[in-house]
Parts: C-alpha cells; structure tokens; sequence
C-alpha cells in the first residue's frame, strides 16, 4: 500500500515534470480541429483539448483570420455561429483556434490552429436581393435570376437555439423576364430575418435588411437657405432618422449631407446664383432594427445666373496693366541708369589729392580752353600833302 508521503512525492514529480515539458517546449495548441453545418446558416467549430495540460489550468480564444480579427474566450472545446454566404461573397471561412493561460496583463499563449470552413454547396445564381416593406407591412423580395429556377425560404432570428427555427417556404411568388420575387408572410419585423435561396446547383443565404420607399422630398426657400422637408415613413416608429442628402449645383461635383434629426425639415445653406439638383434617402441609427431606401426622384430648384462680368475683367485686365507698367519701368531705369545712379567717388581719393597738391590748381583733363579767332585788321595807308598843292580859297 502507498503511504502519503510517497503519494505526495508522485504528484509533486509530475506536477514539476508537466510544468518543466511546458516550458520547454511552450503551451501546446489544441489538435483535430472540425466542423459541421447545422442547417444552412449554422456551422459548429470543435477541436481536441491539448495534451500535457492539467485540466481547468487554461483557456480557449477563437476568431476569424482577418486583420479586425475578434477574439472570444472560452473553456469549451467548441462554437456554435451563423455564416452568410452573401456576406462579401464568401465561400469560405478561417478561424484560429489557441491555448492561453495565465492571468490577462501577461497570458501564455500557444500557436494557432486554423480551421477552414467552407459552404457544403456552390452559391446560387440570385444577385441584386431587394426586400421591400410596403404600406400593408408585408415584405417583398425581389432579385435577378440566373439560369437555374431558384426557391426562397426564411426563418425569423438566425441563431438555432431559439424556440422557432423552422423554415417558412415562400407561398406566393411571381416572376417576369427581369426579376423574381415572392412576399413574406413575416408580419413581425423586430427579428432579424434570416434567408435561404436554393437551387439544385447551389445555395446562397444572407441576413434581411429591410428596405422603405425614399420618402417624398420638397425644396423651398428661407432666407439665404434651402428648406428640405419630408414625410417620415410610417412604417418606422423611431424617433431619430437620418437623412441622406446629395446635390449638384452650378457645375460643381455633387456633394452629399448627412442629417440626424427627429424633425421633418432641415435648413441647407443656398448659392441662389445656382440651379440645385438634390435627392434623398433615409435610414434608421445605429441602435435600432436597419431599415433603409435607395434614392428618390432628382428635385431641381433655383437657375443658373450668369456670372458678373465686372470681376472677370478686372481680374484679367489688372494683372496685364501690372505687368506692362513693371516692364517699362525696368527699360527706362536700365536706359538712363548712369543718371537715376551716377557713379559717386571715393571720398578718401579726394581728400589724398588735396593733400597731396596742396592750393595747386586742379588739372582739366577734358579740353583746351578757349581761345578766340584773330580777327582781320586792314592797313590804314596816308598820303603826304604837299605845299604846292594846297590851293587858296580866294584864288
């Protein structure tokens, strides 16, 4: 028979023996991981518990690999979640699967496991899915077929562990040459909706987001704004909507407001030297069940004026007037520059002549002076009077 002491000496050897493995050789993963679809929407992730651990020593973390990757903890060894084809296209999904222990500042973690999940069929041949709420709260789906016929059922709240999981198949379709469609029997639009569409090629499933017709919108004029006003939808009874408005104006690029408001009219600054072109949709917030529109009709308000023709030509006239003048300017100082900025001698130059030199005169060095033109004398000639000549006057 064992005695205590010798018992107590097994546990603690193999308590520092699984201690000392896992530090050596660092926290294991989990191995096998699987899966296994439910239904359609409902895949189940599982995996084996890692050897060499003591059990409740550790947990489990799991998410999808994508670079907004969210983790989720747990200590079971398995995971219940609803994968949507139409949910980006996909056909496939990865999730990583890893061992942590320790506490949460500093966790040992292991490698991790990835596990690919992938749809038991093809997708089916449905693109553009639109599902309607009209006035009489029935809900009509309509999309583009392929080639293939293609049957749609439905389920209210996706997740299999509610009460009712049961598929309603659709019980009134249509269908032209352009779309299909079917309407809903689902009176009750505060659930998720959660729908398939089979053919026997493929299937593909997404969750409903509800659509409403784009409420009616109506422009007017208050002071140097627009007034945008619209008829709340009826169908919805939340208080705040937002209000999606996009408008082109002139030959501006259009530009798009968001509006959040429990009224039914916003104010939107107004250019009335411009034509507006505005649409509008509408959706719920963030913390309600989404219900959304596509665009209404284009509304047009205002004209286009022609543009002040004063500013134009002042914009363009001025600058060439400015730059004539500056031209001029720069030729006229470069001609007489040696008058606008005549060469000044060096002061100490002069002082070092007089210096020099003294009282004597300074030299000229650019002439002769001036000295007149003789002018031409003529010579005075006398004749000498003889006595003989000389006749009295009384002779």
């Amino acid at each position: 028979m064992t005695s205590p002491a010798e018992l107590f000496a097994f546990l603690t050897f193999t308590a520092v023996s699984l201690v000392c493995h896992s530090k050596a050789e660092g926290l294991p993963p989990p191995t096998n991981g699987s899966y296994r679809w439910i239904d359609a929407f409902t895949v189940n992730v599982s995996w084996e518990e890692p050897r060499g651990l003591l059990a409740g020593s550790f947990k489990y973390c799991h998410g999808l690999e994508e670079p907004d990757i969210r983790v989720r903890s747990s200590i079971w060894r398995h995971f219940t979640e609803d994968l949507l084809t139409e949910d980006k296209g996909r056909v496939s999904w990865t999730y990583l699967v890893w061992t942590v222990r320790g506490n949460n500042s500093i966790p040992e973690e292991s490698t991790k496991m990835s596990i690919t999940v992938e749809t038991p069929r093809p997708r089916a041949q449905v693109k553009d899915i639109k599902c309607l709420v009209t006035p009489e709260k029935e809900m009509n789906c309509s999309w583009t077929p392929g080639n293939e016929a293609v049957a749609l059922s439905f389920r209210v709240d996706g997740l299999t562990n509610k009460t009712d999981t049961a598929l309603k198949k659709c019980e009134r379709p249509y269908g032209d040459a352009l779309r299909n469609g079917c309407y809903l029997n689902a009176s009750d639009f505060t659930e998720d909706i959660y729908m398939l569409f089979e053919s026997e090629a493929g299937l593909s499933t997404l969750k409903l987001t509800p659509m409403i017709d784009p409420p009616e919108l109506s422009v007017g004029e208050e002071g140097d704004h627009l007034k945008l006003s619209w008829t709340r939808p009826k169908i919805l009874k939340v208080q705040s909507l937002i209000f999606t408005v996009c408008y082109k104006k002139c030959r501006h690029d259009e530009v798009c407001l968001n509006y959040t408001t429990t009224e039914e009219s916003v104010l939107m600054r107004y250019d009335k030297n411009c034509r507006y072109e505005i649409r509008s949709s509408v959706r719920t917030g963030p913390y309600n069940l989404p219900f959304f529109s596509e665009f209404g009709r284009v509304v047009s308000h205002g004209t286009n004026k022609a543009a002040d023709k004063t500013l134009t030509v002042v914009a363009v006239v001025v600058p060439i007037v400015l730059s004539v003048c500056i031209l001029l300017s720069c030729y006229c100082f470069r001609r007489h520059s040696s008058i606008l900025c005549p060469v000044i001698p060096d002061p100490s130059v002069i002082f070092k002549e007089m210096m020099i030199n003294g009282n004597k005169e300074l030299k000229t060095t650019t002439g002769r002076l001036y000295t007149p033109v003789p002018e031409p004398v003529e010579p005075c000639k006398v004749d000498a009077v003889t006595a003989a000549a000389v006749v009295s006057p009384n002779s």
